[in-house]
């Protein structure tokens, strides 16, 4: 496994729809591993194939606590339902945070590293961050979907007033 480079933009790459996998082979359990290092390595919850210079539709995201990375190779949106605005970030982005709205509530179906088909249900959060890495593979950044900007400082204004809150 390897850390690559993470596609700043404006690398024209994250603004293109990324090709649909139809190879599951040695070479694309390696890309899958490398992302993951990647993202791990850059404290992401989320990364796309064309962040690492891949055009392919591939993304991961992971949540930690126990829970097995979720790897979406040629996902595709089910159902998407309610709404929600939250705080996004990307790696793709450095420094750059802002208020976006997206379903609450989807469902996908996408394919395994063997290409077995499977389907997942999630909500909030982790809808948001499924939903963030979709528009990846298509070319679509968070930057075109911001209602509001927010500073770092603001940033870390809320996640202190958020720590504050939780119960020790």
């Amino acid at each position: 496994m390897a850390i690559r480079t993470i596609v700043k933009h404006p690398d024209e790459l994250l603004e293109k729809s990324c090709a649909k996998v139809t190879v599951f082979d040695k070479e694309l359990a390696v890309l899958l591993d490398d992302m993951y290092e990647t993202m791990i390595e850059a404290d992401g919850v989320g990364i796309a194939a064309p962040q690492v210079g891949v055009s392919a539709r591939v993304a991961i995201v992971d949540f930690g606590e126990g829970q097995d990375p979720i790897e979406m190779i040629n996902p595709e949106l089910v159902l998407f339902e309610g709404a929600d605005t939250d705080i996004e970030g990307c790696l793709s982005f450095p420094g750059i945070f802002g208020e976006v709205e997206r379903p609450d509530h989807v469902k996908i179906k996408a394919q395994e590293r063997d290409g077995s088909w499977y389907e997942l249900e999630a909500e909030g959060y982790e809808a948001r961050a499924i939903l963030h890495e979709m528009d990846h593979l298509d070319g679509v950044l968070f930057t075109s979907k911001i209602t509001k900007y927010i500073s770092q400082e603001e940033l870390d204004e809320i996640l202190k007033a958020q720590e504050e809150e939780e119960p020790v």
